[in-house]
């Protein structure tokens, strides 16, 4: 049995079908619960809430129940399991949406268990923001942490709804064309100030191969993607970020400033395993050994050594005014 959940996820269960440069590949399992609860059950007790359809496969339920993920929220109607098909063969930082069935997604309303409504830890997937709304009311106590997602589509037709939403949670994830597209910016700097004013702790710009970069109220950090010379199939790198992340603050129960700039490495290494295989292949088969050495090459590919002493640049003489 999964011990007592220290972070919930509500989002999606999918069977996704994509085209990449790689190949093709039908029926993998995946949305934005799923990647999300995988990556971070390797660091914290998580549960889901998310519903399903009567063509989901029990295998798939055992494997994350198996992680000591909570599925009691994982619930199971009738008719089918949302599915949604994609292409990257133009580009792997965005998909061309070739194909989406909602079935028995189109009509999800989560609601809350009693064992869910107090968590420390909250993510809201990028599902419709009346939902998410909806989930964050239902807490009993305001978790700790709240982070959200969101995508192109519901700024488009829930604007008002989704920056009420943003006004009430601690961190938002998205994306550099979002975020503009959210402000009317044309700065993602700029952007993320405008944000930051308006509540959030953290403003975290996922920028696919390039990274992602954290704007926070008290620093900015950025943290590199993971230089891999192949990318097999991106479909889950952002949950899988969003995994790492919060997982990684759950387990040590702390959301001060200093972890969250290792959260968004301990991120950036999940999101870098998610991309390695098609849908969960490699991210739920990792060890201990494989995660920690990952996030010791990304400590190498940043470390550098500051000038001491308050010793300067050898900048030339001529320019020292």
């Amino acid at each position: 049995m999964p011990d007592t959940p220290k972070m919930l996820v509500v989002g999606s269960v999918a069977y996704d079908s994509v085209d990449t440069p790689t190949g093709k590949n039908h029926d993998q399992l995946g949305g934005s619960a799923t990647f999300f609860s995988v990556a971070s059950s390797y660091f914290t007790d998580v549960a889901v809430v998310a519903v399903v359809g009567e063509d989901f496969d029990l295998g798939d339920r055992e494997m994350l129940s198996d992680r000591g993920i909570d599925t009691s929220g994982l619930v199971q109607v009738d008719g089918k399991t949302f599915r949604w098909t994609g292409s990257y063969r133009e580009d792997l930082n965005s998909a061309v949406t070739l194909d989406t069935q909602l079935n028995v997604f189109a009509d999800f309303a989560p609601e809350l268990g009693d064992a869910h409504t107090d968590l420390p830890f909250l993510f809201l997937a990028n599902i419709d923001p009346n939902l998410q709304s909806s989930v964050l009311s239902q807490m009993t106590t305001r978790p700790k942490m709240v982070a959200c997602d969101t995508m192109n589509l519901w700024i488009d037709i829930a604007r008002p709804a989704l920056v009420s939403l943003i006004e009430n949670v601690d961190v938002l994830l998205i994306n550099e064309a979002e975020c503009l597209q959210l402000t009317g910016c044309n700065s993602v700097a700029l952007a993320a100030a405008g944000l930051l004013e308006n509540g959030l702790r953290a403003v975290v710009i996922k920028r696919g191969e390039y990274g992602a970069v954290v704007f926070h109220n008290n620093f900015t950090f950025a943290v590199p993607a993971y230089p891999l010379v192949t990318v097999v199939d991106p479909t889950g790198a952002g949950d899988s970020f969003a995994g790492g992340f919060l997982g990684y603050l759950s387990s040590i129960d702390d959301t001060g400033d200093d972890a969250i700039r290792r959260a968004s490495v301990v991120g950036s290494v999940m999101a870098s395993f998610a991309v390695e295989s098609y849908g969960l292949e490699r991210l739920r088969a990792l060890s201990a050994s494989d995660i920690n050495a990952r996030f010791d090459a990304f400590v190498q590919l940043t470390r550098f050594h500051p000038l001491g002493g308050g010793q300067g640049l050898p900048i030339r003489a001529q320019f020292n005014n």
